[in-house]
């Protein structure tokens, strides 16, 4: 496909785990989406065939869009897909591996929100406005795949609110160490979730390899392009995980240590007045700011707060100093919207303006269309 896709068309999109939690994010927000159009939704074979209205069990509060109620669901095999270039991946991690490899050897450019390719030296695991240089990455798995394709990866979702906070410190002070502690909200769980006995009234202080996708990934993140792999960032990065009775938005209790002093007027400042690619070029799906910052000692909240800026954005709060690290702080952001399906909707957004997608070129500036 040639041209660009906001010039009066959009770029034909499959998504893989469509019927999943974040699969039916993707659909939610790929519904109206200006640049990219849905033709094709795949999930296992047991839905394959179905009708989508048929086979997922919609639990969006926005109504399910007509235009994918009457898709067919198809099986996860790029042989039975049109001609798309760009395929979302929401699969699940037991069976993602190998299916977006294959898609991928097919020629398509998967944008994965799942754990399995992350960590690969060839990878990008990119947060936009934090690391959009490491999609050079990229022309790397092409001179190994012929046919041109590649996968780029969204991370955690908790690890995506973390470097939200944590990459304007590091460009203004430098980072030393971070201690986290989550509370992690029960849509991260994926469907169907956790018992209702086990979640209400309590908090489980365990979700298996959490901690240690944050405590690696965020390395990976804050780390520097090499010329085939990323330098890791050398902050030490300790994390504790805990499920929590909430819906939507995990909470981030965070500790730095600097590598240089500063005020804490000049860390509020680095904080509110980030800014990163995405904004810079417009995309859609972009914060207008990606951090927000309270003065209010009683937040961020997720009933409150998780939704700021269409929820793409990190909230940060109750800025102080700390008597172990430098300082503390607390961080929101929305799981299943920036820490999953909307996260790899602005990743692939900047990846089609970069030009990384076959047949799209790069753009300067994204402009709205009219009508």
């Amino acid at each position: 496909m040639t041209g660009r896709p906001w010039n009066g068309r959009r770029l034909p999109v499959a998504l893989l785990g469509a019927t999943g939690s974040v699969g039916q994010r993707f659909v939610a927000l790929l519904a109206d989406h200006p640049w990219f159009e849905i033709v094709a939704l795949c999930a296992s074979d047991r839905s394959a065939g179905r009708l989508y209205a048929e086979s997922a069990r919609w639990l969006q509060t926005s109504p399910l869009p007509a235009s994918a109620a009457s898709m067919r669901v198809l099986p996860a095999d790029p042989a039975r897909l049109p001609d798309c270039p760009l395929v979302f991946s929401a699969l699940d991690a037991a069976v993602a591996g190998e299916i977006e490899s294959a898609f991928a050897g097919d020629g398509r450019l998967v944008v994965s929100n799942s754990r399995n390719h992350r960590l690969e030296p060839a990878v990008p695991l990119v947060v936009p406005e934090v690391n959009a240089d490491h999609l050079e990455l990229i022309e790397v798995q092409r001179r190994d795949n012929p046919s041109g394709g590649a996968i780029v990866t969204n991370p955690n979702c908790s690890t995506i609110g973390l470097v939200l906070a944590l990459k304007p410190l590091q460009d203004a002070f430098g980072l030393r160490a971070a201690n986290v502690v989550t509370l992690q909200a029960v849509s991260g769980a994926g469907l169907p979730g956790i018992p209702s006995f086990e979640i209400l009234d309590n908090v489980v202080p365990h979700i298996a390899g959490e901690e240690e996708k944050l405590e690696v990934e965020t390395g990976k993140i804050l780390g520097r392009l090499g010329e085939r792999a990323i330098e890791r960032c050398p902050i030490v990065i300790s994390a504790q995980c805990n499920r929590v009775p909430v819906i939507d938005g995990h909470t981030l209790c965070v500790s730095v240590g600097l590598e240089r002093e500063a005020a804490p007027a000049a860390v509020r400042d680095a904080l509110e007045s980030f800014r990163g690619e995405p904004q810079a070029l417009g995309l859609p799906s972009a914060p207008a700011r990606p951090v927000h910052f309270l003065d209010a000692p009683s937040g961020p909240q997720p009933r409150l707060h998780r939704d700021n800026d269409r929820g793409m954005a990190a909230t940060v709060g109750r800025l102080r100093p700390c008597p172990l690290l430098d300082y503390k702080f607390v961080v929101l952001s929305h799981n299943t919207l920036r820490g999953a399906a909307g996260g790899a909707l602005l990743l692939a957004e900047l990846v089609a303006a970069r030009g990384f997608v076959p047949g799209v070129e790069a753009l300067d500036r994204f402009t709205p269309r009219v009508g």
